[in-house]
């Protein structure tokens, strides 16, 4: 049993100012797995002024000092690998295999990108006889989410601090210990006091007040799009600065050729990774309609392959986070039955030999259509849709046919093809043929949110920017 009590504000571990408690769930068992604290809008407060103070000295920081300290929070990252791991499997559920690999990589990921953007960043430009000036923008309020823990912080943290700012996080409540080790090993690097601070509470408590603080000078929030609005209603009357990266019901346009069953297959296997809690996962497959029928086979194929169970053991997938999530999906699974699609793998219920524990069956819908509501909402869990289309233009009228715009997908053996394709889909990212790169901005169209994060776009979030004309003398 895990026993968090204390947040991290100024440099130091504090008891909360009112104590107030809750027992997390561990999703794979329904047990208590823990108990942490909450916190209140005075919490709120004492980290912000804590973060206001250290931004003083934290902006006129120098490259090398920032750089110094990135550097260390990497070597002791690398120190609690393990621990960071396992707390990730024992809030949200996440294999063994899983959180101790891509979890991780992510965010070690993410933490050497800031190092490699920093050193050759310019805060400084000139043009002509006007000077450029990146500066940062102040304290920043950081809402995270549960599904990846540990990459929605480094992804926020790690370039606010590299870029000058002072930062007050505040994780998901469903995961809260990866929160808590990562927190340990920001202490440990022996980062200045009030750089970084974080405390744990209810997102309509917490949150709230840190998006309404008066000394907040940005929020940055990823999870669903009504948190969002949230937060964004509650910065406005800040004249805050906010970025949100909200949800997704990303299409993957699959071309017809050879690849085609082959692209089927690891389009439903990566939809399964992470239990489908992915904001932009590939959950609308787009297929050639007269080849449906090939792709049903292959869908239901690689769906069966897909092993369900104890996070702990030799498993693709674990539970889903939480009842509430359970409950959620299998409320979508049902509607997509109803409204007509065809079910083709998974269903209802827990997999068999499963009963106990939030586990969902990998389940896979085809012949479903874009009016049908488990192809225009965020389901957030193991479910695929595969749609037909009949052709090119008609795939991408399906794709961009969404109120959501945070990624998308092609492949196709043609890559010329796949590139015009992705030209064409109205969404912030599009994986060609799998690609991935640290550097490459994301974020969202439309109800996916708004900013972008990621390499050095990522900085930008974070960075007020003046201008000095006459800098400079006139030639």
């Amino acid at each position: 049993m895990r026993e968090y009590l204390k947040f991290y504000i100024d440099g130091q571990w504090v008891d909360p100012i009112e104590m107030k408690t809750v027992n997390p769930i561990n999703p794979a068992t329904e047990e208590p797995s823990g108990t942490i604290a909450l916190g209140s809008e005075k919490d709120v407060d004492r980290a912000v002024m804590a973060a206001r103070k250290a931004f003083a000295t934290w902006s006129e920081s120098t490259k090398e000092e920032r750089l110094d300290v990135l550097q260390r929070i990497a070597v002791e990252y690398e120190k609690r690998s393990a621990d960071l791991a396992q707390a990730i499997t024992d809030e949200m559920g996440a294999p063994k295999a899983l959180a101790s690999g891509f979890h991780l990589m992510l965010g070690t990921g993410h933490l050497n990108t800031a190092i490699e953007v920093l050193k050759n960043f310019e805060f400084e430009e000139l043009r002509g006889q006007t000077m450029i000036r990146h500066e940062p923008i102040g304290v920043c309020a950081m809402i995270t989410p549960w599904n990846w823990p540990v990459n929605q912080i480094a992804v926020k943290v790690f370039p606010a601090i590299a870029a000058g700012c002072t930062v007050v996080m505040k994780a998901s409540q469903e995961s809260h210990y990866s929160a808590q080790v990562l927190t340990e090993i920001i202490d440990a690097a022996g980062v200045p006091a009030g750089v970084f601070n974080m405390i744990q509470g209810k997102g309509s408590v917490v949150g709230m007040a840190m998006a309404s603080h008066p000394e907040v000078d940005l929020v940055s929030i990823t999870g669903s799009e009504g948190a969002g609005v949230q937060v964004a209603k509650a910065a406005a009357e800040g004249v805050k600065r906010v970025g949100q990266e909200l949800g997704g019901k990303s299409a993957n346009i699959l071309l017809d050729d050879s690849e085609l069953l082959n692209n089927v297959s690891g389009g439903v296997i990566t939809m399964m990774v992470n239990s489908g809690q992915t904001c932009s996962a590939a959950s609308r497959m787009l297929v050639p309609k007269a080849r449906m029928a090939e792709v049903i086979e292959a869908a239901r194929s690689a769906a069966a392959t897909v092993t369900v169970g104890d996070p702990n053991g030799d498993f693709a997938m674990g539970p889903v986070v939480s009842a509430g999530q359970f409950d959620l999906i299998q409320g979508y699974i049902q509607k997509g039955v109803d409204e007509g699609a065809e079910l083709i793998a998974g269903g209802l219920g827990r997999p068999e030999g499963l009963s106990k524990g939030f586990y969902v069956k990998p389940t896979v819908f085809a012949n479903v259509t874009n009016d049908m509501v488990i192809a225009r909402e965020e389901i957030f869990g193991p479910v695929l849709c595969i749609l037909g289309y009949d052709d090119i233009d008609d795939a991408i009228r399906i794709a961009n046919d969404s109120p959501f715009g945070l990624a998308g997908n092609v492949g196709g053996v043609d890559l010329e093809a796949c590139r015009a394709v992705a030209r064409r889909m109205r969404t912030g990212c599009v994986y060609i043929n799998n690609g991935f790169d640290f550097n490459a901005p994301f974020g969202g169209y439309k109800r996916s949110g708004n900013g972008r994060e990621w390499g050095e776009f990522g900085f930008h979030e974070y960075l007020e920017i003046k201008s000095m004309p006459g800098f400079a003398p006139e030639a």
